[in-house]
């Protein structure tokens, strides 16, 4: 996936559990713990904003984009 969450760095940072910010941000402990670990194949903006709001953070902070390697063709050799 070429955009990484960086969810668990924000944590940290700000000192907050995992189960603390799903009671903020209204959202089960399963759907972040998705989130978390870069299985989410989206995420509502709602639920971007209510998680900046309570990590006092820029979208920014959590997404990254990461371009993803392109594996070369070995038939060259």
């Amino acid at each position: 996936m070429a955009i990484v969450i960086n969810l668990d760095v924000m944590l940290a940072k700000r000192k907050k559990g995992m189960t603390e910010l799903a009671k903020e941000v209204d959202i089960t402990l399963a759907n972040l713990s998705i989130l978390k670990n870069n299985k989410a194949k989206a995420v509502r903006f709602s639920t971007l904003d209510a998680i900046c709001k309570a990590l006092d953070c820029q979208p920014g902070d959590i997404l990254e984009y990461v371009e993803r390697e392109v594996e070369e063709d070995s038939d060259d050799e």
